[in-house]
């Protein structure tokens, strides 16, 4: 019994030492667990946000499209200016009818050469031939009631002095004499109106030229005047001497002055160079394309210079400003116009409308739109819009100076 005892004991003392080890652990193991979940939540976040932030730029580098830019170079200072001209009649004039009424017929087409007053076409207007039968007769009843008022009048005159008739009867046949003038007068200026209106219904030529536009035909119903639709008959344009109309960039205007020699050429009629000098300019700079309208009058003696066609104005004059020169290739021709991609400072697209001057086959000018610090695009693609973020994978001034040679 005793031994049990002590055996006893020392089992009690040994579980009651072993009760705080076992309850120490327990707390370390309260203390270690919400630690290890920190420590992996802080760990997560951080992972996660970097993957977030390697995908932020992973996408964004992808939607930022790589570019190579070049910027613009000067051209060599020549004298010769080239920019593009339109050819216009000197006089052009539509025609239409002055009278009502139904085209009888007519006797010349597109393309005819006419002289001032030649007869285009007739028109019958039985109105107005009417009014006039009428306007005739009316005036023949006037001059006869004048000429019966010519003879009474003095008659009374007569009889006045021997107190055959009152003085109130020679007045009013006075009064019925000035009456009748007036009348004949009257009916005189409405002949001569009606006879004008007659007149009208020969369409003639205003001036030498030639008929560019027809557009009427036998029994055509015509009104007096250009109201309403297709109311036109003809058109003419006088070519003998042709107006060429150039737009000057602003930087050029105060050196293109009348009397600036220039010459002209047509794609139409190759190795042929007409020389012309600036008739007249607007001696003003349109506000929207900043150019200065200069016109040139061209003698046209045998018409092979046709209105409506394209040429090219060489200017002689020194250039104090010479044009910038691009690549081709970095011309974006859009509904627009021409114009070109340039980055700005914060790597974005800014789509510019540029004038072009002098086509060189790999280069051309570029008289307005850009400057020469500007970073223009180089082989832009379509897609290209305003705004478009863009990384820029080279600059190169030197890529256009192969193409770097003035007009």
């Amino acid at each position: 019994m005793k031994l049990d005892e002590v055996v006893n004991k020392d089992q009690e003392s040994s579980e009651q030492q072993q009760q705080p080890r076992r309850s120490g652990k327990r707390l370390l193991w309260f203390l270690l667990i919400p630690v290890v979940l920190s420590a992996s939540a802080f760990f997560g976040a951080q992972a996660r946000q970097t993957k977030s932030q390697q995908l932020g730029a992973t996408t964004k580098s992808l939607e930022a499209q790589t570019v190579n830019v070049i910027h613009p170079q000067r051209g060599q200072s020549n004298s010769d200016l080239t920019l593009p001209g339109m050819i216009q009649a000197f006089s052009q004039s539509p025609i239409y009818a002055r009278v009502d009424g139904y085209v009888r017929t007519w006797y010349v087409d597109i393309g005819a050469h006419v002289t001032k007053g030649q007869l285009l076409a007739e028109i019958d207007a039985p109105e107005v031939d009417q009014q006039l039968n009428q306007a005739r007769a009316m005036l023949q009843q006037a001059e006869t009631s004048l000429a019966l008022a010519k003879v009474t009048a003095p008659r009374y005159q007569e009889l006045i002095k021997t107190n055959s008739v009152s003085q109130q009867e020679v007045d009013q046949n006075n009064q019925n004499l000035a009456a009748q003038t007036a009348n004949v007068q009257a009916a005189s200026a409405a002949v001569s109106r009606l006879e004008q209106m007659q007149g009208f219904e020969k369409i003639v030529a205003p001036f030498d030229g030639v008929i560019t536009l027809r557009k009427t035909d036998f029994g055509d119903l015509v009104n007096a005047g250009n109201a309403g639709i297709g109311r036109e008959l003809f058109q003419i344009s006088q070519n003998n001497v042709v107006r060429v109309f150039v737009t000057v960039p602003e930087e050029f205007s105060a050196q293109v002055r009348p009397g600036t020699k220039a010459s002209m050429d047509l794609t139409s009629l190759p190795n042929r160079h007409f020389a012309a000098a600036v008739t007249r300019t607007t001696d003003a700079i349109d506000p929207n394309s900043r150019t200065l309208t200069v016109e040139l009058d061209i003698p046209n003696p045998s018409g092979e210079l046709l209105p409506g066609a394209y040429a090219n104005v060489h200017f002689q004059l020194p250039l104090n400003v010479v044009p910038l020169v691009l690549p081709a290739s970095t011309i974006l021709f859009q509904a627009d116009g021409p114009q070109v991609g340039v980055v700005n400072s914060q790597s974005q697209v800014e789509l510019r409308k540029v004038t072009l001057g002098h086509d060189f086959g790999d280069t051309i000018q570029i008289l307005t739109g850009v400057r020469a610090a500007d970073a223009v695009i180089a082989n832009p693609p379509d897609s290209l819009t305003n705004g478009m973020h863009v990384v820029v994978q080279s600059a190169s001034s030197s890529s256009t100076s192969a193409g770097a040679k003035g007009n």
